[in-house]
């Protein structure tokens, strides 16, 4: 399919990375990009958000260059989507439609199809123009209409059904990963989630580490599923639980993040997260970023986070550990395709897992012995009196 990518420069962020991104995007959803039409303006035109004058500009393109679709770099109105198709005679798709056809391409499992089909389903809601007329034939059409209802408002109840079932299963869903969630905190098992920007190579890592043979491909979106496996670590920590999450993107739709809170959730409550960089892009602290933004949005910003700079062998750098002030690990660099550094990446995974060990043990004592106090010691020894009784404490650094 010959596509058209328009991107507008509104003077924020890097706009030659972003279009770089948007023709990886589109190549990843099957799309063949053939021309790249920019502009710059102080702000969005209300009506075709590029402006009239611009949008003739695009249509002759169109022409001469027998384009079958125009994919916008930004999220477009309904209103707007719909004046560039009549305006353009070509179909048009915005950034957020994009992303979630490629999501609706990679899901595989049973959860990860469910949450693509209701993220679509909530952005079709905001667009139901033309009439589609296939939901109603899914019931058979006859009957269906209530007293008075427009195709319009028949839709609409349509997909507010469906985005209603599915939302149960997925709550359903949420519940079973509770369940194995709370197996995992009974068996103290040490959890490390793989974090960052897509095709940044959490995927690589995840293989190299635990030889699971993750689907890899040097896409965007190459993995939508999480994948979790056990790691043996050695006798001092045994085995962890090492899980590899779906990559994250400038303005990820929020429907997506809304949609995937069950995938995602895994991030929420992992011990370790480990949050992968591509070390080569040059764009790498903005996406560095970007993901922290998304880990903010999902209520994972509090877990103790490690910075993995991937790719040094493309980027000309060695192995090895930097230190944060509390001397705690904050980066580590390796490469998951060459294998360079990664014994310095599970060195880095015993210390924080025996760190947090270490911390829940003390924890453990520390409720033990205030439980004793609300009452008496075993053996009947009071808690009152001197004070060589009172338990001590163990003071720890900042996290």
């Amino acid at each position: 399919m010959r596509a058209a990518l328009v991107g507008i420069d509104f003077g924020t962020g890097d706009f030659s990375a972003s279009l770089e991104e948007l023709s990886l995007l589109a190549r990843s959803a099957g799309a063949d990009p053939i021309t790249t039409i920019t502009a710059k303006r102080s702000s969005p035109d209300p009506a075709h958000f590029v402006g009239s004058g611009k949008a003739d500009e695009i249509k002759m393109a169109c022409k001469a260059d027998g384009i079958d679709i125009v994919i916008f770099n930004h999220a477009l109105s309904p209103a707007q989507q719909r004046n560039l198709e009549r305006r353009l005679e070509v179909r048009v798709v915005d950034r957020t439609s994009l992303i979630l056809d490629i999501f609706a391409q990679r899901a595989q499992s049973h959860e990860g199809k469910l949450q693509v089909e209701l993220a679509q389903l909530q952005h079709l809601a905001t667009r139901l123009i033309r009439g589609w007329t296939h939901l109603e034939r899914q019931k058979g059409g006859i009957g269906l209409r209530g007293p008075g209802e427009t195709q319009l408002e028949t839709d609409r109840r349509l997909i507010g059904e469906r985005v209603k079932m599915l939302r149960t299963r997925l709550t359903k869903l949420r519940k079973q990963h509770e369940t194995q969630r709370r197996q995992r905190g009974r068996n103290q098992t040490f959890s490390v989630s793989l974090v960052g920007y897509t095709n940044a190579g959490k995927s690589t890592l995840f293989n190299t580490l635990t030889k699971a043979g993750v689907y890899v491909a040097n896409q965007l979106f190459a993995t939508l599923d999480t994948t979790s496996r056990r790691l043996y670590l050695g006798d001092e920590v045994g085995s962890v639980v090492i899980s590899d999450t779906v990559g994250f993107v400038r303005e990820l739709p929020h429907q997506l993040v809304a949609a995937f809170r069950a995938t995602l959730e895994e991030t929420i409550h992992a011990d370790l997260l480990l949050h992968v960089v591509d070390g080569n892009s040059p764009v790498r602290m903005e996406q560095i970023e970007q993901v922290n933004e998304v880990l903010r949005e999902i209520g994972a910003d509090h877990v103790p986070q490690i910075l993995v700079w991937n790719k040094i062998d493309a980027a000309g750098l060695e192995p090895g550990i930097e230190r944060d002030e509390y001397d705690k690990i904050s980066r580590v660099f390796i490469s998951a395709h060459s294998g360079a550094g990664l014994d310095l990446l599970r060195a880095a995974i015993v210390e924080a897992a025996s760190s947090a060990r270490g911390n829940n043990n003390t924890n453990e004592g520390q409720d033990e012995a205030i439980g004793f106090a609300e009452d008496e010691l075993p053996g009947g020894g009071s808690l009152g009196g001197s004070a060589d009784n009172m338990p001590t404490s163990t003071q720890f650094g900042p996290h």
